[in-house]
């Protein structure tokens, strides 16, 4: 892994070596293994390492291929070894190498063959052209901001930001996506800002830029056997091989391990790999409990798990990580709202520190694709895309009985997956909070409602629409996480495999999720390799009471902030109905909790963004001192 930073003056100015020194304190927290750059004409490009892979020791970046071009890979390439024999370079040589003659031989057209995580520079100072790549889900950030003579990008936003040496509009649309859930994939707080689309490239030339989406699933690629056996060896293969490819590493590796059903599968898929490849690392778990949330005690299946591996993981207390969030918005600045989430980490940067741990293993995005939401509207849409109306009157029967509901109201909610939106009710979830101004709901309706999408008879099977659906919410989600650091760190999803993907949404749906058995499939599958303890467990509770209990604890600190509200201020909250929702706190349940904590959030990191002159003013743009002050800090670190 390794993060980058680039400016490209597009009449050639030479690029001052004093703002090259003043980007290295903001990427040396996130890479601290070395530095190196490449500087021509107009063009600098940066590169800070943190060696994760045993090639990774091998890289020299930025790389300058045969061919001229120069490459920033920052990343771990998963299929090398299918690549490399097409190439006829050595199985010796590192990811960016590999990287390179892949684009050498193949241009553009190699991103689609590229399976892994993954973001790119390519540079061609011959032809005058920057492209900038991500990987299918966009798990490594890449942001860029182009200016009239400039075009600068970096893996994080801090640098962007502060050396543009002016304030920033506030983008409402990130804002809107914050409140209601995860902003557009691409987007970030800061008008013109913008990061590099998952499974897309981006060209610049000192003209204007495009974007392409150089891959897509397949709508018409089908799976079908005969029994659910050949479904579930297929699965084990699929499952297998992603976990393996996110178990390259040249340290110890460590799992996030839980009570549900997703991490301990990766970890005891982990264990058996390991036991059968001598050239895996060690393998550690990280368990995190909070023994104050009701019917959610994760003990029991995380113990069945450890049984099972013969010894035990560290364990956290997480309730001090989860009752309390940053409030000291005249602090150092933060990119984003999301970065105001406190949560003390000490005991977990403590042991990746003493083991040494550099990747991280996580069950994120198991819910999604194996199918953990035990709906049955999907199958029922497809059911009615194909005609197969006798089948769907026996699923519907079925379904009716275990979910102790009409069969009609069944029917009739799949068939309102094929309306427009206005025409459904909204769920309550879906609904706007009442302390958003009406003018900022008009003007982000869409975001507000989540993107909402109605599955259409003519694009594929519904439950791949739905998929697809998915699939962008774990890529928003991705948008708004940062990069790890203290100590630097990587996270690795096996359940975002590109291959397991594409299996995942080419089975029957039933395959699934069935009357009564969400995760049939995998919990079939994985029958004699995750204990029985956890695969037979009921569909993990959902807590909300973490914000409550954040809210409360802050209470004194959280009550002044719904005065005088610089959201407020810009025509986004209405302060009566907030104080309102935030005095029901104490005495309701009806309360949008998640969205009251996320508008909490959003105010701090606003009073800080104004503080420091981040963020214009509507009225004036008087920001440029305090965006001069912390540059000049950079440079002095430098």
């Amino acid at each position: 892994m390794s993060v980058q930073f680039g400016i490209w003056n597009f009449e050639g100015k030479p690029v001052a070596p004093r703002s090259i020194e003043a980007v290295d304190p903001f990427l040396s927290p996130y890479a601290p293994d070395g530095v190196g750059r490449y500087v021509s004409r107009g063009t600098a490009l940066v590169c800070h390492a943190l060696h994760a892979t045993p090639e990774s020791h091998l890289e020299k970046q930025p790389y300058v291929s045969p061919s001229g071009r120069v490459y920033v890979w920052d990343g771990r390439l998963d299929n090398r070894d299918e690549l490399i024999p097409a190439l006829n370079i050595q199985h010796t040589v590192s990811d960016i190498e590999v990287f390179a003659a892949s684009f050498d031989k193949w241009g553009a057209a190699c991103f689609a063959k590229l399976l892994g995580d993954w973001a790119v520079t390519v540079w061609n100072e011959e032809d005058q052209l920057l492209i900038l790549a991500r990987d299918l889900m966009g798990i490594r950030p890449l942001y860029y901001l182009t200016e009239r003579t400039q075009v600068r990008w970096c893996s994080i936003l801090d640098p962007i930001i502060a050396l543009a040496h002016r304030a920033f509009e506030l983008n409402e649309e990130y804002v809107a996506g914050w409140l209601a859930m995860y902003p557009a994939a691409d987007s970030t707080p800061y008008v013109g800002v913008t990061a590099v689309p998952p499974c897309s490239f981006v060209k610049i030339r000192p003209h204007g830029k495009s974007v392409v989406q150089y891959w897509n699933f397949d709508r018409q690629k089908r799976i079908v056997y005969r029994s659910d056996s050949e479904y579930q060896e297929h699965f084990r293969v699929v499952f297998r091989k992603a976990v393996h490819r996110r178990l390259r590493s040249a340290q110890t590796v460590c799992c996030e391990l839980s009570g549900g059903m997703d991490s301990p599968s990766v970890t005891c898929m982990a264990d058996l790999i390991a036991n059968s490849s001598p050239d895996i690392p060690n393998i550690v778990t990280l368990s995190s409990f909070d023994d104050s949330e009701p019917h959610a005690n994760e003990r029991p299946y995380v113990e069945a798990v450890e049984k099972q591996r013969g010894r035990a993981g560290l364990h956290i207390e997480a309730i001090a990580g989860r009752s309390r969030f940053e409030l000291d918005y005249a602090g150092v600045f933060q990119t984003t709202p999301a970065a105001f989430l406190y949560r003390t980490s000490s005991p977990q940067s403590l042991f990746f520190r003493e083991n040494d741990i550099r990747v991280v293993l996580s069950g994120l995005g198991g819910d999604e694709v194996m199918g953990g939401v035990p709906t049955p509207q999907p199958e029922f849409q497809d059911l009615i895309v194909a005609g197969r109306f006798r089948q769907l009157a026996h699923q519907l029967k079925l379904w009716a009985l275990n979910q102790r509901r009409p069969w009609f109201f069944l029917l009739l909610e799949a068939i309102g997956g094929f309306l427009p939106p206005s025409w459904v009710p909204k769920a309550k979830y879906r609904r706007p909070v009442p302390w958003l101004t009406a003018q900022f709901i008009a003007r982000h309706r869409d975001v507000l409602s989540g993107f909402e999408k109605r599955v259409s008879p003519f694009l594929g099977l519904p439950s791949f629409q739905i998929n697809l659906s998915t699939l962008e919410v774990l890529r928003r989600q991705f948008g708004t996480k940062g990069l790890s650091k203290d100590p630097a760190h990587e996270r690795r999803y096996p359940f975002l495999d590109r291959d397991l993907l594409e299996f995942a949404y080419a089975i029957p749906r039933e395959q699934l999720v069935r009357p009564g058995y969400r995760r049939a499939l995998m919990r079939q599958a994985l029958t004699g390799i995750v204990p029985s303890q956890v695969l037979e467990r009921r569909r993990k509770a959902y807590a909300n009471r973490g914000a409550r209990v954040a809210i409360s604890h802050e209470w004194d600190r959280v009550l002044p902030l719904a005065h005088n509200m610089a959201i407020g201020r810009l025509g986004i909250v209405e302060e009566h109905p907030f104080r309102e929702a935030l005095e029901a706190v104490q005495t309701s349940e009806d309360v949008s909790l998640i969205r009251l904590l996320r508008t909490i959030l959003v105010e701090v990191w606003l009073r800080n963004a104004l503080h420091h002159g981040m963020i214009a003013e509507r009225s004036n743009n008087h920001g440029s001192e305090g965006i001069r002050q912390e540059y000049e800090s950079a440079i002095e670190v430098a």
